[in-house]
């Protein structure tokens, strides 16, 4: 008898770690931002491109700030899994006071 009530006890034990893992494999992936194509990041020219473009070719910034008394535009998308297949994509546009772009960079975890 003794030993019917320890088996339960093992079975139990055993749907609650898998519940447990189930339940950080589930919440172990998201998403953060807007995903944009990286790849028309070629075509932006500094002191040509201007905010309409930009909007244009990636949509509303993640993010809006002032950098130095510039207009700064961010574009950030992050997804991240727990298969270790992570997507990191930043990009930051700075533009001079009559809307051209005046720096810009991106910054990705994918291979060039």
């Amino acid at each position: 008898m003794k030993l019917i009530g320890y088996q339960k006890a093992i079975n139990l034990f055993r749907i609650f770690l898998t519940g447990i893992f189930l339940a950080i494999f589930w919440f172990g992936c998201g998403s953060m931002g807007k995903n944009f194509d990286e790849s028309l990041y070629t075509k932006i020219a500094k002191g040509t491109t201007n905010k309409n473009d930009i909007k244009a070719m990636f949509g509303n910034p993640f993010k809006k700030g002032i950098q130095n008394g510039s207009p700064v535009w961010t574009y950030e998308y992050n997804y991240v899994n727990a298969f270790g297949t992570d997507i990191i994509k930043d990009m930051i546009i700075v533009f001079d006071k009559n809307g051209l772009v005046k720096s810009h960079q991106l910054m990705t975890n994918s291979p060039e």
